[in-house]
């Protein structure tokens, strides 16, 4: 099985509009042609992550298995090597789908998936994915959130919760408060507050905060790495 070629990436019609927040705040990451040449290298993401990027990816991976079976959604594309070796996990017969709500950054994928991954290309805004209920076995969004203001973020986690069946999982990896003695704790608070505004959100309320009505705490489960700097969740559906 291929993935999509570039004319045949899954585009809604009309075409999604940039929402408001992404293009404003983000435009220097995501939106801008020379944002993709700039960020994405796997040196540059792992050292934005403090050296973390293949921890935190292997983490979210352990979750869903060495082998993962069935359908699996993956929520935004990502800078670095993390689709790549999602992708290369997919068991016979499963298939991975990627949305995203900029052409760029879907292209950017198409050309480092190889031709062989069981890849399907989608331009969806996280908020209003265009799939069926129940139509996932797992989904995972690996840093996506602190990106997005309240209600985006409130959207984009019921969103993925509804596609997702009875019995899957939906696994989080994100930002999180760092411990007190942390020297990131106060060196990086003004770096987020004016790169990434939204970020410190993550800092002052649990992910459980923006969850739907009814998400069981027994249904959460969290870990926390390099000094709870970054958080994983993994919620049972």
């Amino acid at each position: 099985m291929r993935y999509k070629s570039e004319q045949e990436i899954s585009v809604p019609s009309p075409p999604q509009a940039i929402p408001s927040y992404l293009q404003d705040t983000y435009w220097w990451a995501y939106v801008h042609p020379n944002a993709v040449s700039f960020f994405e290298r796997q040196w540059l993401v792992n050292l934005i992550l403090w050296g973390n990027f293949a921890r935190l990816r292997d983490a979210a991976l352990a979750e869903l298995g060495n082998v993962v079976p069935g359908r699996t959604l993956q929520v935004a594309c990502v800078y670095g090597n993390f689709s790549e070796h999602l992708a290369a996990r997919v068991s016979p017969g499963g298939s991975l789908d990627i949305v995203d709500v900029l052409p760029i950054q879907l292209r950017n994928m198409r050309e480092k998936l190889p031709a062989s991954a069981p890849v399907t290309l989608h331009q969806y805004d996280s908020t209003a994915l265009g799939f069926d209920d129940a139509s996932y076995d797992q989904a995972v969004v690996f840093f996506l959130l602190h990106e997005q203001p309240a209600a985006a973020r409130r959207q984009t986690l019921r969103e993925a919760l509804r596609v997702v069946k009875p019995g899957g999982k939906l696994v989080l990896v994100d930002y999180h408060l760092p411990r007190r003695l942390h020297p990131l704790r106060y060196l990086f608070r003004p770096v987020l507050g004016a790169l990434e505004p939204f970020a410190l959100d993550l800092w002052q309320h649990e992910i459980a905060e923006w969850l739907p009505q009814g998400i069981a705490p027994e249904r959460i489960r969290k870990e926390t790495y390099y000094g709870g700097l970054y958080q994983k969740l993994v919620i049972s559906v």
